[in-house]
Protein backbone atom coordinates (compact mmCIF):
# COMPACT_ATOMS: atom_id res chain seq x y z
CA UNK A 1 0.00 0.00 0.00
CA UNK A 2 1.20 3.47 -0.98
CA UNK A 3 2.30 5.71 1.55
CA UNK A 4 0.33 8.28 0.60
CA UNK A 5 -2.77 6.05 0.85
CA UNK A 6 -1.71 4.55 4.40
CA UNK A 7 -1.69 8.07 5.58
CA UNK A 8 -5.11 8.51 4.48
CA UNK A 9 -6.62 5.77 6.05
CA UNK A 10 -4.88 6.27 9.28
CA UNK A 11 -6.23 9.83 9.43
CA UNK A 12 -10.01 8.59 9.14
CA UNK A 13 -9.60 6.12 11.66
CA UNK A 14 -8.17 8.90 14.20
CA UNK A 15 -11.12 10.84 13.01
CA UNK A 16 -13.53 8.33 13.69
CA UNK A 17 -12.13 7.82 17.32
CA UNK A 18 -11.86 11.28 17.83
CA UNK A 19 -15.66 11.63 17.06
CA UNK A 20 -16.44 8.73 19.20
CA UNK A 21 -14.49 10.37 22.03
CA UNK A 22 -16.75 14.02 21.84
CA UNK A 23 -19.83 12.72 21.24
CA UNK A 24 -20.77 12.25 24.70
CA UNK A 25 -20.54 16.03 25.00
CA UNK A 26 -21.07 17.57 22.09
CA UNK A 27 -24.57 15.90 21.41
CA UNK A 28 -26.68 17.14 24.58
CA UNK A 29 -25.26 21.02 23.52
CA UNK A 30 -26.92 20.25 19.85
CA UNK A 31 -30.02 18.57 20.22
CA UNK A 32 -30.55 18.93 24.21
CA UNK A 33 -34.86 20.29 24.76
CA UNK A 34 -34.03 22.83 27.04
CA UNK A 35 -37.12 24.76 26.13
CA UNK A 36 -41.05 23.72 26.17
CA UNK A 37 -41.05 21.34 22.97
CA UNK A 38 -44.15 22.08 20.46
CA UNK A 39 -47.24 20.20 20.68
CA UNK A 40 -47.68 17.61 17.54
CA UNK A 41 -51.19 18.05 16.16
CA UNK A 42 -53.21 15.14 17.18
CA UNK A 43 -56.17 15.16 14.86
CA UNK A 44 -59.81 13.97 15.76
CA UNK A 45 -60.34 11.32 18.44
CA UNK A 46 -61.72 8.39 17.44
CA UNK A 47 -65.54 7.86 17.04
CA UNK A 48 -65.29 5.19 20.19
CA UNK A 49 -63.36 7.72 21.94
CA UNK A 50 -65.68 10.66 21.60
CA UNK A 51 -68.73 7.81 22.52
CA UNK A 52 -66.96 6.53 25.68
CA UNK A 53 -65.83 10.47 27.23
CA UNK A 54 -69.81 11.29 25.99
CA UNK A 55 -71.53 8.75 27.84
CA UNK A 56 -69.03 9.17 31.15
CA UNK A 57 -70.08 13.08 30.84
CA UNK A 58 -73.15 12.10 31.24
CA UNK A 59 -73.91 9.40 33.41
CA UNK A 60 -71.39 10.36 35.76
CA UNK A 61 -72.74 13.21 37.75
CA UNK A 62 -75.68 10.92 38.59
CA UNK A 63 -73.38 8.27 40.20
CA UNK A 64 -72.48 8.77 43.70
CA UNK A 65 -70.21 7.71 46.65
CA UNK A 66 -71.82 6.16 49.87
CA UNK A 67 -70.74 5.74 53.38
CA UNK A 68 -72.42 3.30 55.53
CA UNK A 69 -71.03 3.78 59.21
CA UNK A 70 -71.62 0.70 61.72
CA UNK A 71 -72.27 1.46 64.95
CA UNK A 72 -70.18 -1.16 67.34
CA UNK A 73 -71.33 -2.09 70.56
CA UNK A 74 -70.43 0.68 73.80
CA UNK A 75 -67.88 1.70 71.97
CA UNK A 76 -69.60 4.45 69.26
CA UNK A 77 -69.10 5.01 65.83
CA UNK A 78 -65.87 3.93 64.26
CA UNK A 79 -64.57 5.78 61.64
CA UNK A 80 -62.97 3.68 58.47
CA UNK A 81 -59.07 3.44 60.18
CA UNK A 82 -60.79 1.35 62.80
CA UNK A 83 -63.06 -0.79 60.83
CA UNK A 84 -63.18 -4.38 62.08
CA UNK A 85 -65.73 -6.54 62.82
CA UNK A 86 -67.49 -5.11 65.04
CA UNK A 87 -67.99 -1.82 63.15
CA UNK A 88 -66.70 0.51 60.85
CA UNK A 89 -67.52 1.87 57.77
CA UNK A 90 -68.93 0.60 54.64
CA UNK A 91 -68.18 2.07 51.21
CA UNK A 92 -69.62 1.57 47.78
CA UNK A 93 -71.15 2.99 45.13
CA UNK A 94 -74.25 4.31 44.29
CA UNK A 95 -77.28 5.82 42.06
CA UNK A 96 -79.50 8.68 41.43
CA UNK A 97 -82.88 6.67 40.61
CA UNK A 98 -85.43 9.35 40.19
CA UNK A 99 -86.26 13.22 40.57
CA UNK A 100 -87.21 12.71 44.58
CA UNK A 101 -83.36 12.12 45.22
CA UNK A 102 -83.60 8.07 46.11
CA UNK A 103 -80.32 6.57 45.35
CA UNK A 104 -80.00 2.14 44.36
CA UNK A 105 -77.11 0.93 46.07
CA UNK A 106 -76.19 -2.97 47.51
CA UNK A 107 -77.61 -3.97 50.47
CA UNK A 108 -74.50 -5.36 51.52
CA UNK A 109 -73.43 -1.53 51.25
CA UNK A 110 -75.63 -0.50 53.87
CA UNK A 111 -77.16 -3.65 55.96
CA UNK A 112 -74.57 -3.12 58.71
CA UNK A 113 -75.19 0.34 59.21
CA UNK A 114 -79.01 -0.56 59.88
CA UNK A 115 -78.64 -2.89 61.74
CA UNK A 116 -76.27 -1.30 64.21
CA UNK A 117 -78.24 1.83 64.11
CA UNK A 118 -75.58 3.85 62.41
CA UNK A 119 -75.50 6.49 59.51
CA UNK A 120 -75.47 6.56 55.91
CA UNK A 121 -74.33 9.56 54.10
CA UNK A 122 -73.73 10.38 50.02
CA UNK A 123 -70.74 12.15 48.39
CA UNK A 124 -72.11 13.81 45.20
CA UNK A 125 -70.14 14.21 41.77
CA UNK A 126 -69.73 17.72 42.75
CA UNK A 127 -68.08 16.78 46.09
CA UNK A 128 -71.35 18.08 48.69
CA UNK A 129 -71.75 15.39 51.32
CA UNK A 130 -75.20 14.83 52.22
CA UNK A 131 -77.08 12.50 54.46
CA UNK A 132 -78.97 9.99 53.62
CA UNK A 133 -81.95 7.56 55.06
CA UNK A 134 -82.79 4.51 54.33
CA UNK A 135 -85.65 3.36 52.63
CA UNK A 136 -85.97 -0.21 52.43
CA UNK A 137 -83.36 -3.19 51.90
CA UNK A 138 -83.89 -6.52 49.66
CA UNK A 139 -81.47 -8.70 50.71
CA UNK A 140 -82.92 -11.23 48.49
CA UNK A 141 -81.53 -9.47 45.11
CA UNK A 142 -78.70 -7.56 47.00
CA UNK A 143 -80.67 -3.74 46.71
CA UNK A 144 -81.43 -1.36 48.53
CA UNK A 145 -82.72 2.40 48.33
CA UNK A 146 -81.74 5.20 50.20
CA UNK A 147 -83.38 8.86 50.07
CA UNK A 148 -80.57 12.09 49.97
CA UNK A 149 -81.36 14.69 52.47
CA UNK A 150 -82.03 18.12 52.22
CA UNK A 151 -80.55 19.05 48.81
CA UNK A 152 -81.51 21.86 46.57
CA UNK A 153 -81.50 20.14 43.04
CA UNK A 154 -80.60 16.27 43.03
CA UNK A 155 -78.23 14.76 40.33
CA UNK A 156 -80.62 13.30 37.46
CA UNK A 157 -81.70 9.89 37.36
CA UNK A 158 -79.63 7.42 34.85
CA UNK A 159 -81.95 6.79 31.83
CA UNK A 160 -83.19 2.70 32.29
CA UNK A 161 -82.73 0.22 29.85
CA UNK A 162 -83.77 -3.84 29.77
CA UNK A 163 -81.78 -6.41 30.24
CA UNK A 164 -83.96 -8.56 28.40
CA UNK A 165 -82.10 -8.79 24.86
CA UNK A 166 -78.55 -8.24 26.24
CA UNK A 167 -75.74 -10.07 24.11
CA UNK A 168 -72.32 -11.88 24.62
CA UNK A 169 -69.90 -9.48 23.23
CA UNK A 170 -71.68 -6.52 23.65
CA UNK A 171 -69.60 -3.09 25.38
CA UNK A 172 -70.18 -2.43 28.66
CA UNK A 173 -69.27 0.71 30.92
CA UNK A 174 -69.05 0.69 34.54
CA UNK A 175 -69.05 3.79 37.06
CA UNK A 176 -67.97 3.25 40.64
CA UNK A 177 -65.66 4.26 43.44
CA UNK A 178 -63.19 1.31 43.69
CA UNK A 179 -61.07 1.56 46.49
CA UNK A 180 -62.73 4.80 47.35
CA UNK A 181 -61.08 6.51 44.10
CA UNK A 182 -63.90 8.58 43.06
CA UNK A 183 -65.32 8.26 39.91
CA UNK A 184 -63.86 5.68 38.05
CA UNK A 185 -64.35 4.55 34.43
CA UNK A 186 -63.96 0.58 33.40
CA UNK A 187 -65.20 -0.91 30.20
CA UNK A 188 -65.48 -4.46 28.80
CA UNK A 189 -67.98 -6.98 26.88
CA UNK A 190 -70.37 -8.68 28.65
CA UNK A 191 -68.93 -12.30 28.93
CA UNK A 192 -72.29 -14.31 29.36
CA UNK A 193 -75.67 -13.67 30.58
CA UNK A 194 -78.25 -15.84 32.44
CA UNK A 195 -76.05 -16.51 35.55
CA UNK A 196 -77.42 -17.43 38.12
CA UNK A 197 -76.33 -15.81 41.60
CA UNK A 198 -76.88 -17.02 45.11
CA UNK A 199 -78.27 -14.42 47.97
CA UNK A 200 -79.72 -14.58 51.42
CA UNK A 201 -81.98 -16.90 52.59
CA UNK A 202 -80.79 -19.66 49.79
CA UNK A 203 -82.29 -17.41 47.44
CA UNK A 204 -80.86 -16.80 43.97
CA UNK A 205 -81.43 -14.26 41.49
CA UNK A 206 -81.88 -15.38 38.07
CA UNK A 207 -80.34 -13.35 34.46
CA UNK A 208 -77.38 -12.17 36.23
CA UNK A 209 -74.72 -10.41 34.10
CA UNK A 210 -71.28 -11.20 34.08
CA UNK A 211 -68.32 -8.95 32.71
CA UNK A 212 -64.85 -8.73 32.54
CA UNK A 213 -65.06 -4.74 32.78
CA UNK A 214 -62.80 -4.26 36.29
CA UNK A 215 -65.06 -4.39 39.04
CA UNK A 216 -63.09 -4.26 42.68
CA UNK A 217 -64.08 -3.06 46.15
CA UNK A 218 -66.14 -0.29 45.97
CA UNK A 219 -67.90 -0.32 42.64
CA UNK A 220 -70.71 -2.28 44.69
CA UNK A 221 -73.85 -0.52 43.91
CA UNK A 222 -72.95 1.06 41.05
CA UNK A 223 -74.14 1.22 37.27
CA UNK A 224 -73.44 -0.96 34.49
CA UNK A 225 -74.57 1.09 31.73
CA UNK A 226 -74.48 -0.12 28.02
CA UNK A 227 -73.26 2.20 24.60
CA UNK A 228 -76.08 4.03 25.05
CA UNK A 229 -75.37 5.12 28.57
CA UNK A 230 -78.77 3.43 29.81
CA UNK A 231 -78.44 1.28 32.77
CA UNK A 232 -78.78 -2.37 32.15
CA UNK A 233 -77.28 -3.40 35.47
CA UNK A 234 -76.23 -3.05 39.42
CA UNK A 235 -72.78 -4.12 39.78
CA UNK A 236 -72.64 -6.57 42.51
CA UNK A 237 -70.21 -9.14 42.83
CA UNK A 238 -66.83 -10.59 41.67
CA UNK A 239 -64.88 -13.86 41.88
CA UNK A 240 -61.43 -13.30 42.56
CA UNK A 241 -59.12 -15.54 44.66
CA UNK A 242 -57.11 -11.93 45.74
CA UNK A 243 -60.08 -10.13 46.48
CA UNK A 244 -59.05 -7.16 43.30
CA UNK A 245 -60.84 -7.58 39.81
CA UNK A 246 -60.19 -10.71 37.75
CA UNK A 247 -61.82 -10.57 35.08
CA UNK A 248 -65.50 -12.00 36.44
CA UNK A 249 -67.94 -9.65 38.01
CA UNK A 250 -71.27 -9.67 37.87
CA UNK A 251 -74.40 -7.07 38.04
CA UNK A 252 -78.08 -7.52 38.59
CA UNK A 253 -79.87 -7.19 35.58
CA UNK A 254 -82.05 -4.06 35.13
CA UNK A 255 -85.47 -6.20 35.00
CA UNK A 256 -85.07 -6.96 38.30
CA UNK A 257 -84.25 -3.83 39.61
CA UNK A 258 -86.73 -2.14 37.91
CA UNK A 259 -89.46 -4.71 39.72
CA UNK A 260 -88.13 -4.59 42.91
CA UNK A 261 -86.80 -0.70 43.29
CA UNK A 262 -90.47 0.28 42.86
CA UNK A 263 -91.38 -1.84 45.84
CA UNK A 264 -88.70 -0.60 47.87
CA UNK A 265 -89.35 3.06 47.69
CA UNK A 266 -93.40 2.20 48.19
CA UNK A 267 -93.51 -0.24 50.95
CA UNK A 268 -89.95 -0.15 51.88
CA UNK A 269 -89.69 -3.69 51.65
CA UNK A 270 -90.14 -6.29 48.59
CA UNK A 271 -93.11 -8.57 48.94
CA UNK A 272 -91.39 -12.47 48.76
CA UNK A 273 -93.60 -14.85 47.38
CA UNK A 274 -93.57 -18.06 49.41
CA UNK A 275 -95.61 -20.99 51.00
CA UNK A 276 -94.93 -20.74 54.66
CA UNK A 277 -92.17 -23.23 55.33
CA UNK A 278 -88.58 -22.82 57.05
CA UNK A 279 -86.45 -25.56 54.96
CA UNK A 280 -83.42 -27.10 56.44
CA UNK A 281 -80.03 -26.55 55.93
CA UNK A 282 -78.74 -27.74 52.69
CA UNK A 283 -75.30 -29.13 54.26
CA UNK A 284 -77.00 -31.12 56.51
CA UNK A 285 -79.44 -32.40 54.53
CA UNK A 286 -76.87 -33.63 52.13
CA UNK A 287 -74.77 -35.26 55.25
CA UNK A 288 -78.03 -37.12 55.46
CA UNK A 289 -77.90 -37.88 51.69
CA UNK A 290 -80.91 -36.27 50.94
CA UNK A 291 -81.46 -34.81 47.27
CA UNK A 292 -84.67 -32.51 47.68
CA UNK A 293 -85.66 -29.36 50.35
CA UNK A 294 -85.90 -30.67 53.77
CA UNK A 295 -89.37 -29.16 55.31
CA UNK A 296 -88.10 -28.04 58.80
CA UNK A 297 -90.58 -26.42 59.74
CA UNK A 298 -94.24 -25.06 58.47
CA UNK A 299 -95.87 -21.83 59.48
CA UNK A 300 -99.45 -21.96 61.29
CA UNK A 301 -102.11 -20.95 59.24
CA UNK A 302 -100.00 -20.81 56.16
CA UNK A 303 -100.55 -22.70 52.65
CA UNK A 304 -98.31 -25.35 53.32
CA UNK A 305 -100.01 -25.73 56.77
CA UNK A 306 -103.09 -25.95 54.92
CA UNK A 307 -102.07 -28.32 52.25
CA UNK A 308 -100.96 -30.66 54.93
CA UNK A 309 -97.22 -30.25 55.17
CA UNK A 310 -94.83 -31.75 57.61
CA UNK A 311 -91.79 -30.63 59.36
CA UNK A 312 -89.50 -32.05 61.11
CA UNK A 313 -91.04 -33.86 64.41
CA UNK A 314 -89.88 -31.93 67.12
CA UNK A 315 -89.67 -34.43 69.39
CA UNK A 316 -88.02 -37.23 67.69
CA UNK A 317 -86.10 -35.88 64.85
CA UNK A 318 -87.72 -37.49 62.39
CA UNK A 319 -87.47 -36.45 58.70
CA UNK A 320 -91.19 -34.92 57.90
CA UNK A 321 -91.73 -33.89 54.27
CA UNK A 322 -88.81 -33.19 51.46
CA UNK A 323 -90.00 -31.33 48.20
CA UNK A 324 -88.48 -33.36 45.63
CA UNK A 325 -90.01 -31.19 42.31
CA UNK A 326 -92.28 -27.67 41.96
CA UNK A 327 -94.33 -26.51 38.94
CA UNK A 328 -93.11 -29.75 36.89
CA UNK A 329 -89.27 -29.18 37.64
CA UNK A 330 -86.93 -31.20 39.63
CA UNK A 331 -86.01 -29.46 43.13
CA UNK A 332 -82.55 -30.86 44.34
CA UNK A 333 -81.49 -27.39 46.64
CA UNK A 334 -83.37 -24.56 48.21
CA UNK A 335 -82.81 -22.45 45.13
CA UNK A 336 -84.64 -24.29 42.59
CA UNK A 337 -87.68 -24.20 45.07
CA UNK A 338 -87.48 -20.64 45.41
CA UNK A 339 -87.18 -19.81 42.06
CA UNK A 340 -90.20 -22.15 40.41
CA UNK A 341 -92.25 -20.20 43.27
CA UNK A 342 -91.29 -17.00 42.37
CA UNK A 343 -92.55 -17.95 38.79
CA UNK A 344 -95.64 -17.89 39.90
CA UNK A 345 -95.54 -14.78 42.50
CA UNK A 346 -97.93 -14.21 45.18
CA UNK A 347 -101.43 -15.46 44.49
CA UNK A 348 -100.49 -18.54 42.53
CA UNK A 349 -100.37 -22.03 43.04
CA UNK A 350 -98.17 -24.52 42.60
CA UNK A 351 -97.60 -28.28 42.16
CA UNK A 352 -94.94 -30.04 44.55
CA UNK A 353 -93.68 -33.41 44.59
CA UNK A 354 -93.41 -34.71 48.15
CA UNK A 355 -91.33 -37.28 49.56
CA UNK A 356 -92.85 -38.47 52.86
CA UNK A 357 -92.08 -42.04 54.37
CA UNK A 358 -90.61 -43.20 51.47
CA UNK A 359 -93.70 -42.21 48.94
CA UNK A 360 -94.18 -39.76 46.42
CA UNK A 361 -97.51 -37.69 46.74
CA UNK A 362 -98.51 -34.68 44.52
CA UNK A 363 -99.95 -31.58 47.09
CA UNK A 364 -100.95 -27.88 45.44
CA UNK A 365 -100.10 -25.05 47.60
CA UNK A 366 -100.84 -21.59 47.35
CA UNK A 367 -98.20 -18.59 47.53
CA UNK A 368 -98.39 -15.96 49.77
CA UNK A 369 -96.17 -12.96 51.23
CA UNK A 370 -93.86 -13.89 53.45
CA UNK A 371 -90.60 -12.68 54.89
CA UNK A 372 -87.07 -12.41 53.90
CA UNK A 373 -86.13 -15.34 55.65
CA UNK A 374 -88.91 -17.24 54.88
CA UNK A 375 -90.21 -19.04 51.77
Amino acid sequence: MPDRTRRLVLALVLLCLGLAVVQPYVTPLLYSASTPRTVAARGDLAESEKSTIALFERASPSVVHVFAQAVAQDRGLLDIENEGEEGGTQTGTGFVWDGAGHVVTNTHVVQAAAQSGGSVSVRLSSGEVVAATLVGMAPSYDLAVLRLGRIQRPPPPLAVGTSADLKVGQSVFAIGNPFGLDHTLTTGVISAVRRRMPTSEGREVSGVIQTDAAINPGNSGGPLLDSAGRLIGVNTAIVSPSGASAGIGFAIPVDVVNRVVPELIRAGRVRNPGIGIIAGQEATAARLGIDGVVVLRVLRGSPAAQAGLRGVDPQTGTVGDIIVSAGGNEVHRLADLTAAIAEGGIGATVELGVLRDGRLRKVRVGTTDVAENRL
